[in-house]
């Protein structure tokens, strides 16, 4: 269905709204009239807000099937919208993130980790925030970025006009945690989800008049396990009642804590559907809601072989519900094989704006699909490809990394490998596979030469963090995941902290570094250097802070402990634009040891 025919049918079906829904609108307490509303609406390009959870799998829903919790609100997108039985993302966060904003193959985008610059997807890159943008919406992001943080990589050089959470693959505090807000460090309020969906309600109220683009990726149930009292209470004593399919293999506890962090989302789904409500804008507002790879623990998750990290069906089948009152068909159930790299193309499609990038998208328009057109689909590959290991889907087979084939649509869990009854199958997927491969040429550290960038001409603020930095010396990282991680054990002058940086535009800038100290070992002079630039200063203020965190956490983390770091100015530096590398050093050192040391936050000054 072509864009102007849904309008034109959306527009008759507002106009032919239920006597009841009439008789609701005048009940409202609203100052704005039902008459005014149905003027304004009929004539704007829908509102679009993307909702991706972190680490749900495909089985943490009760709309498909979970009995162990309940979440009505997301449910109830499928049911007064389209439910998508085939739809794929990559294995983990970044890859997925990059799919759905380019429509691209994140392997074609530069990125290949999830950390230390692999997550970073590149700036000559095509958002749908971009497109989105040009065509007169307003854009917001709050949540998880996890696609670059320096400029031009950091969202808001990516189409977002307000940006609001954290740009790193995890964090670790969910309870009022040091922030960012357009790359100036902040202090969130209250527990993160509730948030970062306060931000959401905001913008909303704030942009009801013109068309927006809400993108709400959620960072739950990503670990570390941390959920507010109210949800956990629930699941503390709860009987679970449905398990992973070896119960050896599942932690309880860990089942619980995510499954309530699911419901806290649900709430959150609950108030924006709220919001849209009460604003008269739920029927011009198209929302989504998917995650961005399978669960990040063994639990029930439909018989599915695979977890998180995996390119089998568990690791990659994800929900995707998008409801679109007045215009989707409530109940819609799209069985044909689909991914996030169709995100953008389709989403483009519905609101009438044109799609083209500077690069090939990959994704393909799933609006026929969407309002139930009679055409002939052409059955197509999806690729899922994560550390060395590929897999690929069609409409009813897949082939595994080790080329085993399976029916998926008579078995989902992947337990009868049929290869050898459909040897040429086999040998035609495999030459796909291969194919694809050589075509997209997937980045490495090997291959990887990008440095960190720093000064970017048209943002005042630069971020450099423990997390992209090199440690010498005896210098530590807190813990072997970097995202969240900080240097401590500095006690020598010979140690150091280095970046590989490009300096996009030269300049003046002001510098603060993010630490903690004893005030036994305050004194120390830390200097920072670039070439022939170079600044220095003494630690003079003590800022002692336990690690904290585990006071939170409902199962014991992998990741980092956090502290409370403060900034220190360490000095204005007058920078050339070139590269080189960024270096922090002591020159002083009258205790045991220099700092605890977090980030670099960087302010341009002219």
């Amino acid at each position: 269905m072509n864009a102007t025919k849904i309008f034109q049918v959306a527009k008759s079906r507002i106009l032919r709204l239920p006597i009841i829904i009439t008789l609701l609108i005048f009940s409202c307490k609203e100052e704005t009239k039902p008459e005014q509303i149905l003027e304004t609406r009929d004539d704007k390009r829908p509102n679009i807000v993307l909702i991706v959870a972190d680490d749900q799998g495909w089985g943490d829903l009760s709309s498909n099937g979970n009995s162990n919790l309940n979440t009505p609100h997301i449910d109830a997108l499928a049911k007064y919208g389209a439910a998508f039985e085939n739809f794929y993302v990559q294995p983990v966060c970044s890859p997925t993130r990059a799919e759905l904003l380019t429509g691209r193959y994140f392997t074609r985008t530069g990125v290949y980790s999830t950390s230390a610059g692999g997550e970073r997807m590149s700036h000559d890159e095509t958002t749908l925030a971009e497109i989105l943008k040009e065509s007169g919406y307003k854009t917001a992001i709050y949540g998880k970025w996890h696609n670059g943080m320096q400029p031009p990589y950091h969202p808001n050089s990516q189409g977002f006009d307000d940006f609001y959470g954290f740009a790193s693959g995890h964090w670790g505090d969910y309870f009022s945690p040091m922030l960012e807000h357009n790359g100036k460090l902040v202090q969130g309020r209250g527990f993160l989800i509730d948030d970062l969906t306060d931000h959401g309600l905001n913008f909303i109220e704030k942009s009801k008049s013109e068309p927006f683009f809400l993108y709400l990726p959620f960072n739950t149930p990503h670990s570390p396990m941390q959920v507010p009292d109210e949800y956990w209470n629930r699941f503390e004593n709860k009987k679970i009642l449905k398990f992973a399919d070896v119960k050896a293999n599942e932690d309880l506890q860990f089942t619980k804590a995510a499954l309530a962090m699911v419901e806290n989302i649900d709430y959150n789904v609950g108030r924006i559907m709220t919001k849209l409500r009460k604003l008269y804008l739920e029927d011009n507002t198209i929302v989504v809601y998917l995650s961005d790879n399978g669960p990040n623990s063994f639990r029930w998750n439909g018989g599915m072989r695979g977890r998180k990290g995996s390119t089998d069906e568990g690791g990659v089948r994800s929900p995707l519900y998008i409801q679109w009152t007045n215009f989707i068909e409530a109940g819609t159930k799209v069985d044909v094989v689909s991914g996030a790299i169709d995100i953008l193309p389709t989403l483009a499609k519905m609101v009438d704006v044109s799609a083209t990038a500077s690069k090939p998208i990959d994704g393909e328009d799933l609006t026929p699909l969407i309002f139930n057109e009679n055409v002939n689909w052409k059955d197509r590959i999806l690729y899922n490809h994560w550390n060395g290991r590929t897999s690929l889907r069609t409409q009813d087979y897949r082939l595994d990394a080790e080329n085993r084939l399976y029916n998926i649509k008579k078995d989902r869990s992947q337990k009868i490998d049929v290869s050898v009854q459909f040897p040429e199958l086999v040998d035609s997927l495999v030459r796909s596979k291969k194919k694809w491969l050589e075509t997209v040429q997937p980045l490495s550290p090997k291959t990887d030469h990008r440095p960190f960038t720093l000064g970017h001409p048209n943002y005042k603020h630069t971020q450099l963090p423990a997390r992209d930095a090199v440690a010498h010396g005896k210098i530590e990282r807190s813990n072997q995941y970097p995202n969240d991680s900080f240097f401590t054990n500095w006690t020598s002058l010979r140690d150091s902290i280095t970046w590989d940086v490009d300096v996009l535009e030269g300049g003046q800038f002001e510098v603060n570094l993010y630490y903690t100290c004893e005030e036994s070992d305050i004194g120390s002079i830390v200097e920072l250097s670039l070439g022939n630039s170079r600044i220095a200063n003494r630690i003079s203020e003590p800022n002692s802070s336990d690690l904290h965190g585990m006071e939170n956490d409902r199962v014991p983390r992998m990741e980092s402990y956090v502290k409370d770091f403060k900034p220190m100015k360490l000095g204005n530096i007058i920078l050339k634009k070139g590269k080189g590398t960024l270096t922090l050093k002591a020159t002083e050192i009258p205790g045991n040891q220099v700092a605890d040391f977090r980030l670099l936050h960087f302010k341009r000054m002219n």
